[in-house]
């Protein structure tokens, strides 16, 4: 198990969670403002949680390859790019922050296709 790759996973879900609630609560008066940017605030949720579960599942498998480990940081690259651009674009309408998205979806293929092999690899 990766304690600390782990520990990342663990809050990123925390912070999905958090960051839902805050564009629930603390964004409402933005989003009635700007109704088409609530939908990308929460894909960036959605992804966010779904890649932290992602992290953790993979933490505790690093133990069976430095592939594996690799494909759950990568995984954190595609957070922080994906979902970071989506954060801030939902927010603050910085146009050129949507051509950051593809490079943070493209890491999360690359890590899901790493951990595929990682398994493929060490199952056989």
């Amino acid at each position: 198990m990766n304690r600390t790759l782990l520990l990342v996973g663990i809050a990123l879900a925390f912070l999905a969670v958090a960051l839902g609630a805050f564009g629930s609560h603390a964004l409402a008066k933005h989003f009635a403002q700007f109704p088409n940017r609530k939908p990308t605030y929460e894909t960036a949720v959605q992804y966010q949680m779904f890649h932290a579960l992602g992290i953790i599942l993979i933490a505790t498998l690093a133990h069976r390859s430095m592939l594996l480990d690799v494909s759950g940081w990568v995984m954190l690259v595609g957070v922080v790019l994906f979902c970071g651009s989506l954060y801030l674009l939902a927010t603050l309408q910085v146009s050129w922050l949507g051509a950051i998205a593809p490079l943070g979806g493209l890491s999360f293929l690359v890590s899901w296709g790493m951990f595929a092999l990682s398994i493929i690899r060490h199952t056989e």
